[in-house]
C-alpha cells in the first residue's frame, strides 16, 4: 500500500453509498487493484456508518426468512421438509432414540434410516414437547444459523478482499434467491454451510495469530458442519490453500503462523527443529478433530441402512456423472433463478479482477469454487436438488464484492455516479431476487397435506397408507401414519407403474403386508384413465370413502377404518 493513497484514503469524506474508493481494504482510486492490510484503522465516524450498515443488513436478511416462517412444508422443497419433519415426530413421540433416526414411508417396518447426525430434528423435538409440533420451529433453525454465520462471511471477506468488497458479499449473500428460501427451509444445508464459514474464518485467523482457542473452535465448527451434511467437506479446499499458505509464509519470513502444541498462549513458538514440525503436528489434530466424529457416525449410519428396512442412506445414489445437457441446466438454473443474472455476471467479473500482492489470501474462494465445481460434476445426479448448489451463495457473493470494489475504485472521483450505481445495482438485484424466489413459496404439494389431513381425520392410528404421491412423503407427515409410496421397491418410490399388471402386483403386495387405504392426489389422477385394468382391480378391492378435486381416499378390502 502506498502512503499517499492511504493519506488520501483516510482523509475522504465517508457517504452513504457501497462504491467508496478505499474504506476497509478497498484500494485507491489511482489503482485497478484490490490494496489490502488487515490492521487499517478507520475513525469512529467510518466504524459508526459501516456498522449501522452491516446492521440494517442483518436485520434485513433475518426479516425475509422470517415471511412465512410457519408455512405448512407444501413448498417447492416440500418433500425433503417433510422427511426432516417425520424424523423430528418420531423423536418426539418416540422415546428420543438419537442413534435411530426414523422416517414415515417405510410401512409395516420400524423406518429405522441412515442420514446425517440428525442434532437439527431432535433439537426440534425437545421444543416440540414445550410448544407442540410448529412449522416455525424446524424452519427457524436455518434463520438462527444463517443469523449467526451472517457476520462472519463479512469478516471472511473483508480477510480476504477488502472493506468494500465485503460489504457488497453481505448484500449478496443476504439476498440471493437459493440462500433466502433454503434460509428458512427445515433442512440441514443452511447449518452446515454457516458452520463451515464460520470454521473456515476462524481457521483463517488461526492461520494468521496461532491463537490456539481459534484454532479449536475452527475445527469444531468444520466438525458440525461435516455431521449435519458431509457435502461441505468441500471446504477442506480453502483449508488446504490456507494451510499450505501458511507454511509456506513460516518459511519464507521465519515465522511460526500456525501454533506449536505445548506452547502457552502469548509465547512466541520457538525456530528448533520440533516447532518446525508444530505445522504438521497441528494439521493432524485438526483433521482428527474434524474428520474423525464425522467418519463414527456416518460408519453408524451406513449400518443402520445396512440393517434396517428400508435399507435407505439418505444422499445415496447421487454420486453420478451425467451428460452435458444434464449439466447445463444445472448451470443455467444456477445461473439465474438461483443466484440471479445480475450475481452471476459480477461474479465473473470479480473471478478476473487484479489482485494487488498485499492480499495474503486472494485465491481462498477460487479454490473454493474449483472444489464446488468438482463436486457438481462427480456428484452430478446429486445436483438435481437445487440445495446442492448452495455453497455458491458465498462463492459467487465474494467475487461479485470483489469487482463492486474494484468498479468503485474506478469511479470513486464522482460521488454522484458511485451513489447512482450503487442504487441500480442494489435494486435491480433485489427485484430480480424478489421474482426468482417468490415462486418457490407456492404451495405446490398443498393437495398432499390436505390429504394428509383427511386420512389423519377419517382412519385409525394403526392404518397403513399406500399413496399416490410421486414420491413425496408430506401426506404421511400430515397424515401421522406410515405407509408406503406407490409404485416402491422395498419401500423406495420406483416412478410411475411401467403397465396396469405392475401396479396391480405392488398393491397385492403390500395389501398383504397389512395396507389399510390408498389415497390418489391431482397429480396421479390421470392413472385411473391411463391403466384402465389397474383402476379396475381398484374398484374391485376397495371402497371409495372420500373424493375431492384434490384428492381420492379408497378403503382397501380387509381392512381396518
Amino acid at each position: 500500500m502506498r502512503v499517499g493513497s492511504r493519506s488520501r484514503i483516510m482523509t475522504q469524506t465517508p457517504h452513504p453509498n457501497l462504491l467508496p474508493s478505499g474504506q476497509g481494504r478497498g484500494g485507491s482510486k489511482h489503482s485497478g487493484h484490490l490494496h489490502a492490510t488487515s490492521k487499517r484503522s478507520l475513525d469512529a465516524r467510518d466504524l459508526g456508518h459501516l456498522s449501522k450498515m452491516l446492521l440494517l443488513l442483518w436485520i434485513l436478511a433475518v426479516a425475509a426468512r422470517l415471511i412465512l416462517i410457519n408455512q405448512p412444508y407444501v413448498d417447492h422443497w416440500s418433500w425433503r421438509q417433510s422427511d426432516v419433519a417425520a424424523i423430528a415426530r418420531n423423536f418426539s413421540e418416540g422415546s428420543f432414540l438419537f442413534a435411530y433416526p426414523q422416517i414415515d414411508w417405510a410401512g409395516d417396518a420400524t423406518g429405522y434410516v441412515g442420514t446425517e447426525f440428525p442434532i437439527l430434528p431432535f433439537l426440534a423435538a425437545l421444543c416440540y414437547k414445550i410448544v407442540g409440533s410448529r412449522e416455525w420451529i424446524g424452519r427457524s433453525q436455518a434463520v438462527i444459523f444463517f443469523a449467526v454465520s451472517l457476520p462472519f462471511f463479512f469478516l471472511l471477506v473483508r480477510e480476504v478482499f477488502s472493506g468494500t468488497a465485503a460489504v457488497w458479499a453481505t448484500f449478496f449473500f443476504s439476498f440471493a434467491p437459493l440462500n433466502i428460501f433454503a434460509g428458512r427451509s427445515f433442512m440441514p444445508d443452511v447449518p452446515s454451510l454457516s458452520l463451515a464459514i464460520i470454521g473456515l474464518y476462524f481457521f483463517l485467523r488461526s492461520a494468521s495469530n496461532g491463537r490456539l482457542l481459534l484454532f479449536f473452535l475452527a475445527a469444531i465448527a468444520i466438525s458440525l458442519s461435516l455431521l449435519i451434511k458431509i457435502t461441505s467437506i468441500i471446504i477442506f479446499a480453502p483449508l488446504v490453500y490456507l494451510a499450505v499458505a501458511a507454511v509456506y509464509d513460516r518459511r519464507r519470513n521465519k515465522e511460526h503462523w500456525f501454533p506449536k502444541l505445548g506452547v502457552r498462549s502469548g509465547e512466541r513458538p520457538s525456530l528448533d527443529n520440533g516447532a518446525h514440525r508444530a505445522p504438521l503436528q497441528i494439521m493432524a489434530l485438526f483433521l482428527a478433530i474434524a474428520l474423525l466424529p464425522s467418519a463414527a457416525w456416518y460408519w453408524h449410519a451406513h449400518q443402520m441402512a445396512e440393517k434396517f428396512y428400508p435399507y435407505h442412506f439418505f444422499g445415496a445414489g447421487g454420486i453420478r456423472i451425467e451428460n452435458s445437457s444434464w449439466y447445463w441446466h444445472i448451470a443455467r438454473q444456477t445461473a439465474t433463478s438461483s443466484l440471479t443474472p445480475i450475481l452471476s455476471i459480477m461474479a465473473v467479473v470479480g473471478l478476473f479482477v487484479p489482485q494487488s500482492r498485499d492480499l495474503r489470501h486472494p485465491r481462498l474462494f477460487h479454490w473454493w469454487l474449483a472444489a464446488m465445481i468438482l463436486f457438481i460434476v462427480i456428484v452430478g445426479y446429486g445436483n438435481r436438488h437445487r440445495w446442492y448448489q448452495l455453497p455458491l451463495v458465498p462463492i459467487t457473493a465474494a467475487f461479485a464484492g470483489a469487482a463492486c470494489a474494484f468498479v468503485g475504485s474506478k469511479i470513486a472521483s464522482s460521488r454522484v455516479a458511485a451513489v447512482t450505481l450503487s442504487i441500480l445495482l442494489a435494486g435491480s438485484f433485489a427485484l430480480l431476487a424478489y421474482v426468482f424466489v417468490q415462486p418457490l413459496y407456492e404451495p405446490s404439494a398443498a393437495q398432499l397435506r390436505d390429504a394428509g389431513l383427511e386420512m389423519n381425520r377419517i382412519t385409525a392410528p394403526g392404518a397403513l397408507i399406500v399413496a399416490a404421491d410421486m414420491g413425496d412423503p408430506t401426506i404421511f407427515y400430515y397424515a401421522q401414519r406410515k405407509g408406503w409410496h406407490f409404485l416402491e421397491k422395498d419401500a423406495i418410490y420406483a416412478g410411475n407403474p411401467t403397465d396396469s399388471q405392475q401396479a396391480i402386483a405392488d398393491l397385492e403386495s403390500l395389501r398383504s403386508r397389512g395396507a389399510t387405504h390408498f389415497v390418489f392426489t391431482t397429480n396421479t389422477f390421470w392413472w385411473l384413465d391411463y391403466y384402465p385394468e389397474f383402476a379396475q382391480h381398484l374398484a374391485e378391492n376397495a371402497k371409495l370413502m372420500e373424493a375431492t378435486p384434490e384428492f381420492r381416499i379408497y378403503k382397501l378390502a380387509g381392512g381396518i377404518r
